[in-house]
């Protein structure tokens, strides 16, 4: 008798104890406790990393636009120059493959010409908007 009891237990047993799945929850919230902000702390890196990598393309396609113009655009003419022709014969462009990117915190970068650092200065406030900061919130610019 004590078999088949045992053999209805098991064969009624299907499913999963409240406990058990707490325990599981439980373990999953303290991984993502430990692993969420490591991964939290590599999206600032990677903005930083993306408006340098901007700067530096928008600075060859100036680069483009001083050989056939002779000048770098000046600040009001600014980054549009390189795509459309602000009324330059020698324009040869747009040097831009696509439309003039914002930095990676959807704000135009910042173009100066001539600039207090060289010829232009490019730059980005970062994810606060403002001159300054640390970490996500640090400038990225041309000059650095």
């Amino acid at each position: 008798m004590k078999n088949r009891e045992e053999k209805r237990y098991r064969i009624n047993r299907k499913g999963f104890t409240l406990i058990e799945l707490l325990v599981v929850m439980v373990i999953l919230a303290m991984l993502a406790a430990l692993v969420g902000p490591k991964l939290f702390g590599q999206v600032g890196k990677a903005s930083q990393k993306t408006a340098k990598t901007q700067i530096e393309m928008l600075g060859q396609a100036l680069d483009a636009y001083r050989l056939d113009t002779g000048h770098y655009p000046n600040t009001s003419e600014g980054l549009n120059a390189l795509v459309t022709n602000p009324g330059d014969d020698k324009w040869d462009g747009p040097y831009l493959k696509k439309a003039l990117p914002n930095d990676p915190w959807k704000k135009p970068y910042q173009y100066q010409s001539p600039g207090t650092h060289g010829d232009y200065d490019l730059f980005s406030y970062g994810a606060d908007g403002a001159p300054g900061g640390e970490g996500e919130n640090k400038d990225v610019n041309s000059w650095d």
